[in-house]
């Protein structure tokens, strides 16, 4: 059975990849010459089934450990990092993920395996049943996101007592009220959303 959503997938990334070509590679030049080293950053996430996988995004911050949340005033964060957080370019490469098969263009927000550990054990159960995504319901809820850990007393707490419980909320929603023409809807808001700044 052809899975439609995943063609979707496949197609339209591929299509940006071609398309934006260009973009990425001036801003993987940018990323190089302003802070010598790789220009793609790599982590493991947890996406479909459990299954970890390596997400790609392009190196806003300097090499060396931290924390595994960012937050709007990190010292990590290199120049050109700062405007590609802010226009969100450092995700790109991840239609490099969503064309292997590892992530969809919309679908939960894929987290790092000490967070999915936070997660109640029906809840990940059912968010790790769907491939996660570039976008969500809760990229755009916490667009914002660095700001308020910026503010935080304890960052890290912050973001695992008040807004991971709140992803996890908006996940588990979009998994159970998933459609086509509101994937539709998501990207276009997220374009949106980029594009306001705001």
């Amino acid at each position: 059975m052809v899975d439609a959503k995943r063609v979707f997938d496949a197609v339209v990334s591929g299509a940006a990849l071609v398309v934006l070509s260009p973009v990425l590679v001036v801003c993987a030049v940018a990323v190089v010459v302003d802070d010598p080293g790789p220009a793609l950053f790599r982590q493991t996430r947890v996406g479909l089934g459990g299954h970890d996988f390596e997400i790609l995004k392009f190196r806003s911050m300097r090499r060396g450990g931290g924390l595994q949340i960012t937050s709007g005033g990190d010292a990590r964060i290199t120049r050109v990092g700062r405007v590609l957080r802010a226009t969100k370019l450092d995700e790109l490469p991840q239609l490099v993920n969503v064309v292997r098969g590892d992530m969809s263009l919309v679908g939960p927000r894929p987290e790092v395996p000490r967070y999915v550990a936070e997660w109640p054990a029906d809840a990940r159960a059912e968010i790790l049943s769907v491939r996660p995504g570039i976008t969500d319901p809760g990229s755009i809820a916490f667009r914002h996101e660095e700001t308020e850990l910026a503010a935080a007393e304890d960052p890290e707490r912050h973001y695992v007592d008040v807004i991971l419980p709140k992803k996890v909320a908006l996940y588990v929603d979009y998994v159970r009220t998933r459609t086509f023409l509101g994937d539709l809807a998501l990207i276009f808001r997220t374009l949106a959303a980029v594009v306001r700044r705001g």
